[in-house]
């Protein structure tokens, strides 16, 4: 990859659609994650104005603690940065004392982990809505169009997507060569959305690279068959997630009526 071309074309892009759009900049969820630091690092690269966000919710103090680190040092670089913080652990506590409870932890558990991305999702647009700013996702491409590992509607809402097509492997480059704190680039990645220490690797069975190697394989129309041991595991892996996540990564289905029935 060319790196530094990468980096210029991408800010360009959310430049030129930022201005073709008529708003005002971009606001970004930011969690302590390379994701988040790298997609405000190249909002702020625009000249537009940038509103870094934290929203945590019974986050582990690491994860607060880099993305406090990550915006204080994007602040000091860019004169168009600002922040704010919005504490949804009591709006989260709330909700979860008047929904009902149903018999299934794992269902439960999951269920309020999206809750969590999806509450994080309604106030950055509130924010969005008052400053005339656009919500610029961080999803990456492994994630958006592989595993589909996001919330729909929660991180998966958002105006524009300027790394979707960036393998994880590739937004690591980009943030080194853009300067996010290597406390950042060094942490493993995690969703941080269920209060506790585990890692993406571990609530999707396979790491990053693992995944990439595999999404590669899948465009090269190969199947499970191909491989044994590790591999094959992480193939499988793969296409079990991007089967089931599909409705995610499409546009929602329409019911369109035959002409003849109107």
């Amino acid at each position: 990859m060319k790196t530094e071309k990468v980096a210029e074309y991408i800010i360009n892009w959310l430049k030129e659609y930022a201005t073709n759009a008529g708003v005002n900049g971009f606001v970004v969820g930011v969690s302590g994650g390379i994701d988040s630091a790298l997609t405000s690092t190249l909002c702020a690269k625009t000249g537009f104005p940038t509103l870094c966000v934290e929203m945590p919710i019974h986050q582990a103090q690491s994860q607060v603690t880099r993305a406090q680190e990550h915006i204080a040092q994007l602040k000091k670089r860019f004169k168009n940065v600002s922040d704010t913080r919005i504490d949804l652990t009591s709006t989260f506590d709330t909700f979860k004392s008047k929904v009902p409870i149903v018999n299934n932890q794992a269902k439960v558990d999951l269920s309020l982990a999206n809750t969590r991305a999806r509450l994080r999702m309604t106030s950055l647009y509130y924010l969005a809505g008052i400053y005339g700013y656009l919500v610029a996702g961080t999803g990456n491409k492994v994630e958006d169009f592989g595993v589909g590992f996001y919330t729909k509607y929660g991180d998966g809402g958002v105006d524009l997507s300027p790394i979707a097509d960036l393998m994880k492997s590739e937004v690591y480059k980009l943030a080194a060569f853009l300067g996010v704190p290597n406390s950042i680039q060094k942490a493993a990645p995690t969703d941080g959305l269920f209060g506790d220490s585990r890692t993406d690797e571990d609530q999707i069975g396979a790491s990053y690279d693992e995944l990439e190697w595999a999404m590669k394989m899948q465009d090269k129309g190969k199947t499970e068959n191909n491989f044994t041991g590790r591999e094959k595991e992480v193939f499988k892996i793969y296409e079990r997630l991007n089967r089931i996540n599909q409705h995610k990564m499409i546009p929602i289905p329409v019911c369109e009526i035959p002409k003849e029935l109107k």
